[in-house]
């Protein structure tokens, strides 16, 4: 299923900015980054529980917050695109 993740970490401490990185990396080991703060990641259930739990411990959530929305199996139809740097399809084959 394809998950879009968004979130909004405080950076105005060095706490805020450490917290932030980690995020993003995170999500990185999951999908593509499409936006500032925000990634496409094509994942199942487990996958989805797992990243979920992972960005939970990681955020404070008196201070950052967490989107998840989950589009399905069905998404290719969901999504429109529109502009620079289009995304990769990530169910293609990548050669390196």
């Amino acid at each position: 299923m394809l998950v879009l993740i968004t979130y909004d970490v405080s950076t105005s401490s060095s706490g805020g900015q450490k917290r932030l990185r980690k995020v993003s990396k995170a999500c990185q080991n999951y999908g593509q980054r499409v936006q500032n703060s925000v990634f496409e990641c094509i994942i199942d259930t487990s996958q989805y529980t797992t990243l979920k739990f992972e960005l939970e411990k990681l955020i404070d959530p008196t201070k950052d917050s967490l989107r998840f929305y989950k589009l399905g199996n069905n998404y290719k139809t969901k999504v429109e695109h529109i502009g620079v740097k289009e995304a990769l399809d990530l169910e293609e084959l990548l050669l390196f």
